[in-house]
């Protein structure tokens, strides 16, 4: 009879989890903005979840077991970096369910799910946080002849509404100067019609617009 109960607990805890760990990794992807999407992510925090819930079901409330595992754990090391911050609350929330539901508390297991997923749907519904300016990078090679300080100056003026320089290096031996903005356009200003100005300065040399700075090496 405790048998059939320590299997019941078992099973209910792995299958609730699954399942509460899956709508959290559905709104993941139906929320992810960028190109560092991974399945194996998504697969991750599904497993992570359920490993996590066995793991509070074996522990209980047996002190020594949790420093065994705690002892066990700590010959591990994760050496794969995670690209977003966003992920690591991700990977918190499947956690957090896995303990939950593990430890015997399937209702809060389950408000919580229901209610990180409603968080996250309204975060990215609503755009909270995300900047209503146009901001780029702009990478940009100038001959050595030319002042940078002062070459481009007729063109931001036309287009953009705000520009800052990030950095300056010389390439190709010496003969190009590679220069990189942050800037923001004017509203109507369209980015063909920007590079195209740009190359007839540069000599048709590189220009390249590029998005999301926080991700880009420069």
């Amino acid at each position: 009879m405790e048998g059939d109960r320590f299997i019941w607990n078992v099973m209910s805890a792995l299958v609730l989890s699954f399942c509460l760990c899956l709508v959290i990794a559905y709104f993941y992807r139906q929320t992810h903005r960028g190109v560092s999407y991974s399945v194996s992510f998504v697969h991750t925090m599904i497993l992570m979840g359920v490993t996590v819930s066995i793991i509070m079901v074996i522990i209980g409330s047996n002190i020594a077991r949790a420093f065994a595992l705690v002892g066990a754990l700590s010959i591990i090391r994760f050496r794969n970096a995670i690209k977003e911050s966003r992920d690591v609350a991700f990977i918190f929330m499947t956690m957090a369910i896995g303990m939950a539901t593990g430890t015997g508390f399937y209702l809060a297991a389950i408000v919580f799910a229901l209610f990180a997923s409603a968080m996250v749907y309204f975060l990215n519904r609503f755009q909270i946080g995300v900047l209503t300016t146009r901001e780029l990078m702009l990478k940009v090679h100038l001959p050595e002849s030319l002042d940078y300080h002062t070459a481009l100056n007729e063109v931001f003026m036309k287009f953009l509404r705000d520009h800052s320089l990030l950095s300056v290096e010389t390439i190709r031996a010496g003969t190009l100067w590679e220069i990189v903005y942050s800037i923001e356009f004017k509203k109507d200003a369209q980015d063909r019609e920007f590079i195209d100005e740009l190359r007839i300065i540069n000599g048709n040399n590189k220009v390249a617009l590029l998005t999301g700075q926080e991700n880009i090496n420069v």
